[in-house]
């Protein structure tokens, strides 16, 4: 049993296809790497400035 995200609404749910009618695809974590291009960003949302 995995975790799955509806591409229509947007809903988490663990069957195949969500309650609106739209099709659920499996969630994945973004990839880890050392080389995190993104994470200056990231710090600087999450300390609101």
């Amino acid at each position: 049993m995995k975790l799955k995200k509806c591409t229509v609404c947007g809903k988490y749910t663990l069957k195949d296809v969500c309650t609106c009618g739209g099709r659920a695809d499996t969630v994945k974590p973004p990839r880890f790497s050392l080389e995190d291009k993104y994470g200056k960003y990231r710090r600087k949302l999450k300390r609101g400035g």
